[in-house]
């Protein structure tokens, strides 16, 4: 497995950010935004929060990526309250930090690893305090230095995870195992009921990881085919562009074919109340890598109660708690081995096999980035959605 790569996972519509070259993209983002930015919260410290300070800590993150027992334990023993707001991109969440230049009212964010070069320069995160996060010694190895943050400057690993597809057995009666398998079954028994991560970046990278080319390709050739493929092709069966069918699809049964992420499948598959009847896949012959991470917002009225979350949640007690909400592996040493003594459910699919784990390598974000938006937006215009 190798972490130290880019990592993209743009889930935001192709509309949102069609248009912006990738050198001037923060740049043009204060413009495009017309969405109203959060106030400077009210309870704030105005200063730096210290430690044990009755500070209310903001996090601006994906939607329900922490245990809500884990934030109350956090408050019980060190007394800042956490109040959570959620986006669905990481474009989403960039275009509100960089429009409001530093008062955005939010003390922690959570980028993928590919994103954090663009804000750092920017000025959107704030350095972080290695000798405040004593606890940073219990993240292994390889989580550490990534190429886009070399020497954890910025940010610490939060969560690692993977790309495949969940079915309904009861639907599809046969084995699927293949990105080819989950093209036919969409079009096949699945047609209608198939949904899709609401992401460009992957769903042109299903064609590619089917084809053998790199995820994130450039070549014009290739492009066209996965234009052609995804237009005209897979979107008449697509039901849905869902980023988190385990929240309702799947334990409600309303889609048959489930693109997805494995940590929302996890927790979908255990909330369904048949659990026998859902089949994770993690495809072949090539997927997905991905790295969410912890950082402090440039301008953070409190400073020192995002350490201390951070370095909270970076303790192996607190980190297990994470893994099984949430289903993603959190790097910390040890952590498979004592998910394993505790017997959390559906194991493999937060710790994939070596075999697995192989097959598994990260993209980029380059050139080909505004032609993979624009292919998913007609995507989704032939599809109706």
């Amino acid at each position: 497995m190798n972490l130290n790569d880019n990592t993209p996972r743009l889930l935001a519509p192709a509309a949102r950010v069609a248009g912006l070259p990738r050198r001037t993209f923060l740049a043009g983002l204060a413009a495009a935004v017309g969405a109203p930015l959060l106030a400077a919260c009210g309870g704030s410290s105005g200063g730096s929060g210290g430690s044990g300070s009755a500070a209310t800590l903001r996090a601006y993150s994906w939607s329900a990526y922490d245990d809500p027992k884990m934030l109350a334990e956090f408050t019980a023993k060190h007394g800042p309250k956490v109040l959570v707001d959620s986006y669905s991109s990481n474009e989403e969440m960039i275009a509100k930090l960089a429009a409001a230049k530093g008062t955005s009212g939010y003390d922690l964010v959570i980028p993928t690893g590919v994103f954090v070069p663009q804000m750092a320069a920017n000025g959107l995160l704030q350095e972080l305090d290695h000798a405040k996060l004593p606890n940073l010694a219990n993240l292994d190895k390889a989580f550490r230095g990534q190429e886009w943050d070399a020497g954890n400057k910025y940010t610490v690993t939060k969560y690692w995870g993977t790309t495949g597809f969940v079915y309904d057995t009861k639907v599809i009666t046969r084995e699927l195992a293949t990105w080819e398998d989950f093209f036919d079954a969409a079009a096949n028994e699945a047609s209608g009921k198939t949904s899709l991560v609401d992401d460009p970046g992957e769903i042109c990278a299903m064609l590619c990881f089917a084809r053998g080319w790199h995820q994130s390709t450039t070549d014009k050739a290739q492009l066209d085919e996965i234009e052609t493929f995804l237009v005209d092709k897979l979107a008449p069966h697509i039901a849905a562009y869902d980023s988190a069918p385990g929240s309702s699809a799947i334990p409600q049964g309303t889609h048959a074919l489930m693109h997805c992420w494995n940590g929302d499948a996890r927790r979908g598959i255990l909330a369904s109340s048949e659990q026998s009847r859902w089949k994770w896949v993690l495809p072949g012959p090539k997927t997905n890598l991905w790295m969410d991470n912890w950082a402090i917002v440039k301008g953070s009225a409190n400073s020192d109660a995002a350490h201390q979350l951070i370095n909270y949640v970076l303790d192996p007690a607190v980190a297990i708690k994470q893994v099984d909400f949430v289903g993603y592996g959190t790097g910390i040493t040890g952590s498979e081995e004592e998910a394993g003594k505790l017997k959390l459910g559906l194991l493999d699919m937060i710790f994939p096999p070596a075999a697995q784990l192989a097959t598994m390598y990260t993209g980029v974000i380059n050139e080909g980035q505004e032609r993979r938006m624009a292919i998913v937006n007609k995507m989704k215009a032939k599809a109706g959605s």
